[in-house]
């Protein structure tokens, strides 16, 4: 029993930092409002919903908040900036994706491990249009997939320095028209399911949506 005690604190206290971690990046990109819990949790239900095991909703809850932690490396002048990037701060921008593979890759820890793809690969598009390496549909790992939809439509519903929070519907029109583009659309659909648990938890009253169809 006591080696059991001491695995489960060891394991809480690994959680503990690693969300201390996301939340440093998260304050810095002057989002005190919780976008990496509320993103993390959408990604758990997803994950769920899809059908993944205990294990694997573990893993994507405490690794997703970790998504963005490569912004540590982009100027405050870029990551702040009100207005549109010029083509050259996009690219210093988009760096930041492999600047968190490589903070997080070499991590003897299975969060950090997941952590390294999912900053690695969630601006990828199902479609091949993202960044960094264009990837399309199952090559882009589960975990990025799924993350990528539950970071948009949370940043969507967010106040950000460049845009103020979007309704509910606008934000549920532009998920819907990226799906099968920009997101995977089983994440699509998966997310779609757990609406109401979302948007309550947001303090926002379910949408009146179209149904949703795959």
């Amino acid at each position: 029993k006591e080696i059991a005690d001491k695995t489960r604190e060891l394991a809480l206290r690994e959680r503990e930092t690693l969300l201390r971690l996301a939340k440093a990046g998260e304050y810095r990109d002057s989002d005190t409002n919780g976008h990496v819990l509320r993103m993390a949790e959408t990604a758990r239900l997803i994950a769920a919903t899809l059908g993944k095991d205990a294990e694997y909703c573990d893993l994507i809850e405490h690794a997703a908040p970790m998504h963005d932690i490569g912004k540590i490396g982009v100027p405050d002048s870029i990551l702040l900036k009100p207005g549109n990037l010029s083509p050259k701060e996009r690219q210093i921008m988009m760096h930041h994706a492999r600047i968190g593979y490589e903070i997080l890759r070499d991590s003897p820890s299975q969060y950090l491990q997941f952590g390294a793809t999912i900053a690695w690969c969630h601006h990828e598009h199902f479609d091949g249009g993202g960044y960094p390496r264009g990837l399309t549909g199952a090559e882009i790992p589960l975990e990025a997939r799924i993350v990528a939809v539950a970071d948009v439509f949370d940043a969507l519903l967010s106040e950000r320095p460049y845009k103020q929070p979007w309704p509910l519907e606008r934000a549920l029109e532009l998920i819907r028209s990226e799906s099968g583009r920009h997101f995977d659309p089983e994440c699509v659909a998966a997310m779609m399911e757990n609406l109401d648990h979302i948007v309550a938890s947001r303090g926002m009253t379910p949408a009146v949506s179209k149904p949703w169809n795959r």
